[in-house]
């Protein structure tokens, strides 16, 4: 995945080039008299008015956006029609500040739009929009209609209809049935005045004032506070993001598990960034849960630990040092074998051919000792300069720290970035034919994407093998929210090419050793009930131990309300049959004050 501030930032960069693009105007030459915001809604999720010029529109302005790319107002009629399928909101792009306010009654005429945020390519659903408006104030000091309360009995237990296949898959043109669908019914309440209270907060505010809350308070609910995501099948649908129409300085700074407590009220939004939006006029009161970063059990004498851990970008001119080795040292209790992910090289983003990353590496281990813990070694491979992906100039890769008073490194010489890793015997036992090596470095699986580390450790005698990974970003893919359903997961293709390279190495390895102690691990990308997952698993080669715990702790990165399985430690069979212990250590992804957008993972065997 790719971190969610650069994610944000690079669609913040290109809203505004292709805003214009984003608006669909279906030319259409008429003109409407007397219509009502409830006719220019309909009962679709596009207008019948769309590409029309409308006239002296009524209604009170319930919100008003001075701020953004995305400045106007949403106004909304007092006196609804009788069909819950149209919407009696609508928002009014001024495209510079407005001059109205809350409470006005206003009459508007002006063009009717369907905005696509991120642009019609994006797959999102559009926004039905006044545009080009000329506005009038008939009076002010109104009041403003009630607000529609979205509670668990309001929305529904099923997410979303399948798309028009003759629309190749869209829900644009279906009529909403609010009453059986979730986006059905939020999208009928879109430009209204709605309202949820006393909200349990399920994603944490980010660096955009932003946070996640759920209606549904026991909808598949995690241990501490969250909303688990498990299964393609059964989808939040109490899941909301908030905003606020206030100051940013004033918008609530929550960790999951807290509370909105109260009201918190304001027009229904939709945007690229998470799709149905409560941008807040009225904010409830932040109410803390309490919740407390986790610290896994210490490993014994016998046990070895092994975590994976990505780090975000890290590279020297970063901040965050001393509070990963902190978190590796405390949080962890300083595993004997870590496979860190996003280790950039040592000048970050500057894009001038550096590769090496030892300055980086060498400031964690530092700072590791200097935080109580044990002065680690460390294997990797310089990738091929911007061949990897991740941040441009950055060249992230993975590597293996270990403590080398607790277990050791089998160097094999010949591993480098352009040379494929094999499996041979030696002494009627698996080994590598270099150690660390890249699995199959060439393949088209890897294109722009993080080649496998694999390497061969050493433990009371016992050997192990650890392949570290990266797998590719779903960037690309479309939303949960989008006009497309199910919404297409085109990045998972070169997963599953990865899964099964990865696989295929495991397996290249049983075949000379049945009883192999293999661990293939790292951030996958992907959920452990995903066919990446299964590729990986093959048959019976791996095993994701993740599922080792309940299904309300399933989760390593909290992503739009949506707790989720991202990383993933896989094990062999000879693993799988002993005694084992894992863990998602929760230091990150629930909090606002994260280091990195991870959870790392601990397992702990006896080798």
């Amino acid at each position: 995945m790719p971190s969610k501030s650069s994610a944000r930032l690079a669609a913040l960069t290109v809203a505004a080039a292709c805003s214009a693009a984003s608006t669909i105007l279906f030319t259409v030459p008429a003109h409407a008299d007397s219509v009502r915001i409830h006719d220019i809604q309909g009962a679709t999720r596009t207008s019948p008015y769309a590409g029309q010029k409308v006239t002296d529109v009524a209604g009170i302005v319930t919100g008003v956006r001075g701020y953004g790319s995305s400045k106007g107002f949403w106004m909304q009629d007092p006196s609804p029609d009788a069909d819950p399928a149209t919407s009696e909101g609508v928002f009014v792009f001024t495209s510079s500040a407005p001059k109205v306010a809350v409470g006005d009654s206003v009459t508007v005429t002006g063009t009717v739009s369907e905005y696509v945020p991120g642009g019609a390519s994006s797959g999102y659903q559009s926004v039905t929009e006044i545009t080009k408006p000329v506005v009038t104030v008939v009076s002010s000091g109104n009041a403003v209609p009630a607000p529609v309360v979205i509670n668990a009995r309001s929305v529904p237990a099923a997410y979303t209809p399948a798309g028009d296949p003759a629309a190749n898959g869209s829900v644009n043109g279906l009529t909403l049935r609010p009453a059986t669908y979730a986006l059905d019914y939020y999208e009928s309440l879109e430009g209204m005045n709605v309202q949820v209270a006393d909200a349990r907060v399920v994603t944490g505010t980010d660096p955009y004032s932003e946070l996640w809350v759920t209606v549904k308070p026991n909808e598949h609910k995690s241990r501490r506070g969250g909303t688990v995501y498990g299964s393609y099948d059964a989808q939040n649908t109490g899941r909301l993001q908030i905003q606020s129409l206030g100051a940013t300085a004033d918008f609530p700074v929550a960790d999951v598990g807290d509370t909105l407590a109260g009201a918190t009220v304001g027009p229904l939004d939709y945007n690229q960034f998470g799709g149905y939006t409560l941008v807040a006029a009225r904010l409830g009161t932040l109410k803390s849960g309490g919740l407390q970063r986790e610290t896994t059990a210490k490993q014994s004498r016998g046990e070895l630990a092994v975590a994976t851990y990505n780090v975000e970008n890290l590279d020297p001119s970063d901040a965050t040092f001393d509070a990963h080795a902190s978190a590796i040292v405390h949080n962890l209790n300083s595993p004997d074998i870590v496979s860190l992910e996003e280790i950039q090289d040592d000048n970050g983003a500057t894009d001038d051919g550096t590769v090496g990353a030892s300055r980086t590496v060498g400031k964690l281990i530092d700072a590791i000792v200097a935080a109580g813990g044990p002065r680690y070694e460390w294997r990797s491979i310089d990738p091929v300069n911007d061949q990897d992906g991740g941040e441009p100039g950055g060249n992230i890769r993975q590597v293996f720290l270990f403590n080398p008073a607790r277990v050791s490194f089998t160097d094999r010489p010949g591993g480098d970035s352009t040379t494929a890793v094999g499996v041979t015997k030696v002494h009627g036992k698996a080994a590598l034919t270099a150690s660390p090596g890249r699995v199959d470095p060439a393949s088209d699986a890897w294109k722009s994407s993080r080649k496998p580390l694999a390497g061969e450790f050493v433990f009371r005698g016992r050997t192990v093998f650890v392949i570290a990974n990266h797998f590719a970003s779903k960037g690309g893919d479309q939303g949960l929210t989008a006009q497309y359903q199910p919404p297409a997961r085109s990045s998972e293709v070169q997963r599953h090419l990865q899964a099964t390279e990865v696989n295929s190495f495991v397996k290249d390895i049983l075949k000379v050793q049945k009883n192999a102690d293999v661990i293939t691990l790292g951030d996958m990308n992907d959920f452990e009930f995903s066919d990446t997952a299964k590729i990986l698993e093959g048959h019976g080669e791996l095993w994701s131990a993740i599922k080792s715990l309940p299904r309300n702790e399933r989760y390593t990165y909290d992503y739009q309300g949506n707790q989720q399985v991202l990383d993933q430690i896989l094990i062999s069979p000879s693993i799988r049959r002993g005694d084992f212990a894992y863990d998602s250590v929760h230091i990150n992804s629930e909090f606002h004050d994260q280091i990195s957008d991870h959870d790392p993972q601990v397992l702990r065997f006896r080798p």
